[in-house]
């Protein structure tokens, strides 16, 4: 059984899979509250199933970008329990945690969280042969600058703030997902791990780091 810990943001989640279903799952707004929540919900979470610590067989982690306590938080959590019970620990790129739950479409997709002070992570995907793939690195953005970017129709999901509804509305080029198309949920970063996981794609917990988002030039 897998648990996996998403607390890239404000919005946390936490999941328990058993490489064939998901046999729970929670998702809520932390509000800054993620050093006290994270380890009492997962101990729930585990009660509900009639399961314990000692009954998983991995850890997965979301790797950031995403809010640099947050992500230390679940990141810190994740370590101690793979490095206690001697379990296989994987890490995801969030942004590749909310692309995995988007159906297939003809338009290339930009997936976006909240990176403070006005700003989002964005990254760009088109779809492949193996799914959604990424193209490029995750970018430091306003929301005017994507409706700027925009040159072709393109399905937003994500953290879209109100804000970013504003500006993008009446963008052309804009196809916004909706509200329940735009949560990241951990049963889906879980998926990915046991993916990881069945080939072997495991790393030494204390060799694991996360991903930040790059600061703008200081001239920005």
């Amino acid at each position: 059984m897998l648990l996996a810990l998403d607390t890239a943001t404000k919005t946390m989640g936490i999941a328990l899979h058993d490489g064939s279903q998901v046999l729970a799952e929670s998702i809520w707004s932390g509000v800054g509250h993620h050093t006290i929540e994270l380890a009492p919900e997962v101990a729930l979470m585990l009660r509900r199933i009639g399961g314990a610590t000692a009954t998983l067989t991995g850890i997965a982690v979301a790797q950031g970008p995403g809010s640099y306590t947050g992500l230390r938080i679940g990141m810190a959590l994740a370590k101690g329990l793979a490095l206690a019970h001697n379990l296989p620990l994987i890490g995801i790129p969030t942004l590749d945690i909310l692309v995995k739950g988007q159906s297939r479409r003809p338009e290339p997709l930009l997936a976006v969280i909240q990176a403070g002070r006005n700003r989002i992570a964005g990254m760009w995907y088109n779809w492949g042969h193996k799914g959604w793939q990424s193209k490029g690195e995750v970018e430091n953005l306003t929301w005017t600058e994507v409706s700027e970017r925009l040159t072709e129709r393109t399905f937003i999901c994500g953290e879209i703030d109100p804000k970013g509804r504003e500006v993008l509305t009446d963008e052309p080029h804009a196809v916004l997902a909706q509200p329940a198309q735009c949560v990241r949920r951990p049963s889906f970063l879980a998926e990915l791990a046991w993916e990881r996981l069945r080939v072997g794609m495991t790393v030494d917990p204390t060799a694991l780091m996360l991903i930040y988002l790059k600061p703008l030039p200081e001239h920005a």
